[in-house]
């Protein structure tokens, strides 16, 4: 197989940040380079082989063997692993029924399931915590509540809800929360949830952590029934709130026990309640975290004096605001800051915000600027773009701006401090972004970009199949010459890393690379791939149509040496059986004559090529060296080899003799019939082996 050989790279060694002055880049690093945990690596098996592992109830639903059980730990792990990869559906969550799996988590997030399933394998366990994050329609609040209060356990011991982004149909008002007594957390983040909700939900006994972000409540005095209990209280993006200031103050004055209080705005509704909620002096006096990211008006003056007032503060989150640039955020020993001053702040803003577009699109705008013209390897922070393209996978704005910190993470030399498995998550979550935005130039210019990283493109396992596609599809729609190059490039070291079958499948859209573009590198490149696939019995006859033959039979008298070169072993390969030329009206004798005269002109075959070539093996030219009957063909695979041993004798003098190659060109050196000129040629390249290995006394000559 031939490939064409690009830059030399720099050593494959990972460099992780020093603990001292980045301990949580080097705690990624540590992460990402230790081997998966046992537990989960055996769960992964069992999810890709559960159907052929697990028996099939009547009804189509699975079940457990019979002597099966699983540690609670284990199946809640299990649970979560399954709704992750999407593979919880009502056929699957059915194994949960019964007693062999005791659960106390039920994470299904974005999972597909039915309203009966839930209930029916899920509500009889003695669960402490329950996310529904975005699961599918079926299975709205409503009937996770009516489940949830089927059980008298679950009611007085459930301890944390979460409802974000779930749906609620319009004729089930309100919603009955009142039964679930041993409630502590609760988030409704993005749900139909009214202020006659959250008067139901204020009388839970328990209730210590509550977000209403993003819903419909316009009145939060029913707060005031909970307010020796409350300890956080989140109300984001609260766009419907009808209440004057003072009345909203009236009522978070009262809240004596309150912690963290989040009162951010967003783009689409930049409040000032935050303006004059740092005016006030009397309010909030144990409070640790006040988020008030998003909101108008707020000056680093302002903020300062709030956190002065209140010494024991541990965060404050300025995202989007005109605070957090002055000295004192840096100084405050102890306070973590979500801002866009610097790349602390931003840091901390891409790990709180991440469930936040909003706040995720600013916080990536920010490290774009911020990592422009950074000399430093940051995994932590690649991590985190990692998170945030992953979480908002329909997103333009947080996917394109994410590839571009991505590329700047990862450009030059930086790659090479970066974790293989963190890179090939961001590699795949580029690839997912393509398949999103197929249309979005500038996304797919990024990804192709970062593809022109070695690190990425020889260590990282990524989809390489898909990858050529996305590549050769680049090369057909753009014009740049510079760009052709790069892509050529790419496409020729991806393809060194595909099975021969995978190679065929491009032949269709390598031989439309070839009929479209006159550039000669770009052609010799393309037709070193082709011949990759001419060199294999079984996939060649992929090439053995009129028009490739006629096309490839063009480019053979190229005035290009490489151009004619490839094009000359692509028609030495696809001739050398006769059997599948009887099945269709092709000439071949024809090509042969035009091969041997194409050769005749050639120059001697040390010669300098713009396309370095290389091979793996000899062992695809043995057939051709044998065959007698078709001197053209054996001609080429001569001039093919001195022209390799000649440049590098010292590996492919040694690996014709490993193979078994040097029997071939005595025999050819020997036989009275043989063309003169190969004679001539498999004696040079003897020659070379003597003067080269005269210590290898165990490899025969003639």
């Amino acid at each position: 197989m031939v490939h064409l050989l690009h830059p030399s790279r720099v050593p494959r060694s990972l460099v992780p940040p020093d603990a001292r002055s980045d301990a949580q880049g080097w705690r990624v690093v540590q992460e990402e380079a230790s081997p998966y945990p046992l537990v989960s690596t055996c769960l992964n098996v069992l999810i890709a082989n559960l159907e052929k592992l697990c028996p099939e109830r009547p009804d189509g639903t699975l079940c457990l063997p019979e002597h099966w059980n699983f540690p609670q730990e284990v199946a809640d792990r299990f649970l979560g692993m399954l709704a992750w990869q999407g593979k919880l559906t009502d056929k699957t969550a059915s194994i949960f029924q019964g007693n062999q799996m005791n659960l106390k988590q039920v994470k299904i997030q974005k999972a597909k399931i039915s309203a009966t399933a839930f209930i029916k394998y899920f509500c009889h366990q003695k669960l402490t915590e329950v996310d529904a994050t975005a699961v599918h329609s079926d299975l709205p609040v409503p009937d996770i509540i009516r489940g949830l209060c089927s059980s008298s356990w679950i009611q007085q011991n459930l301890r944390c809800l979460l409802l974000d982004s779930t749906s609620v149909p319009p004729n089930s008002r309100p919603l009955s929360f009142g039964q679930l007594t041993g409630l502590r957390t609760l988030s409704v983040f993005n749900v139909c949830f009214h202020s006659e909700d959250l008067a139901n939900v204020a009388q839970l006994p328990n209730l210590e952590n509550l977000d209403i972000s993003n819903t419909q409540v316009t009145n939060i005095s029913a707060l005031l029934t909970c307010k020796d209990r409350l300890r956080s209280l989140t109300m984001h993006y609260l766009k419907c709130l009808t209440m004057t200031k003072p009345q909203v103050f009236a009522v978070i004055s009262e809240l004596k026990c309150l912690l963290h209080l989040d009162i951010s705005g967003h783009k689409q509704f930049r409040s000032d309640l935050a303006f004059h909620l740092l005016q006030q002096k009397d309010i909030l006096p144990n409070i640790v975290s006040l988020d008030i990211s998003g909101s108008s008006y707020i000056t680093d003056r302002a903020v300062e004096q709030f956190i002065q007032q209140r010494p024991a503060m541990q965060f404050v989150g300025l995202l989007a605001t005109d605070a957090g640039y002055s000295d004192f955020f840096t100084a405050k020993q102890g306070l973590k800051v979500a801002g866009g001053a610097n790349m602390s702040q931003i840091s901390e803003a891409l790990s709180r915000y991440r469930n936040r577009t909003c706040y995720v699109k600013e916080a990536l705008y920010r490290l774009f600027a911020e990592t422009f013209s950074v000399h430093v390897t940051m995994p932590a922070i690649l991590k985190l773009v990692a998170v945030g393209m992953r979480n908002h996978p329909s997103d333009l704005t947080v996917q394109f701006t994410a590839s571009a910190c991505a590329l700047n993470l990862t450009r030059q030399g930086l790659a090479w401090g970066m974790p293989v498995r963190l890179l090939s998550e961001v590699t795949c979550l580029l690839f997912k972004a393509l398949k999103n935005f197929p249309t979005y130039r500038q996304l797919q210019k990024n990804c192709l970009l970062s593809l022109t990283n070695s690190r990425i493109l020889m260590d990282v396992p990524f989809d390489r199949l898909n990858a050529a596609r996305f590549v050769l599809g680049w090369l057909f729609r753009n014009e740049n010459p510079k760009v052709r190059t790069m892509a050529v490039s790419i496409v020729s070291i991806l393809a060194l890393q595909l099975s021969r079958e995978q190679v065929t499948q491009l032949h269709e859209d390598l031989f439309m690379a070839i009929k479209t573009f006159s550039e000669s590198t770009i052609q010799s490149k393309v037709l070193g791939l082709l011949s990759n696939i001419a060199e294999v019995r079984e996939l060649s006859t992929k090439l053995m149509t009129e028009d490739v033959v006629k096309h490839i039979s063009t480019l053979l008298h190229s005035k290009q040496i490489e151009v004619s070169y490839f094009a000359a072993g692509i028609i030495a390969h696809l001739t050398c059986d006769k059997q599948p030329w009887l099945l269709c009206d092709l000439r071949r004798s024809a090509l042969l004559r035009d091969l041997h005269a194409t050769i005749q002109k050639w120059p001697s075959s040390t010669c300098k090529m713009s396309a370095l070539v290389t091979y793996r093996s000899f062992k695809a030219f043995f057939p051709l060296l044998g065959n007698f009957s078709q001197p053209a063909a054996q001609l080429w695979a001569l001039w093919a080899m001195y022209h390799v041993c000649s440049k590098n004798p010292s590996v492919y003098c040694k690996m014709l003799a490993e193979e078994g190659g040097l029997q071939f060109l005595c025999d050819i050196q020997v036989d009275g019939q043989a063309n003169p000129q190969a004679q001539q040629i498999a004696v040079s390249i003897l020659q070379d082996f003597r003067m080269h290995f005269t210590s290898y006394r165990r490899f025969p000559l003639c």
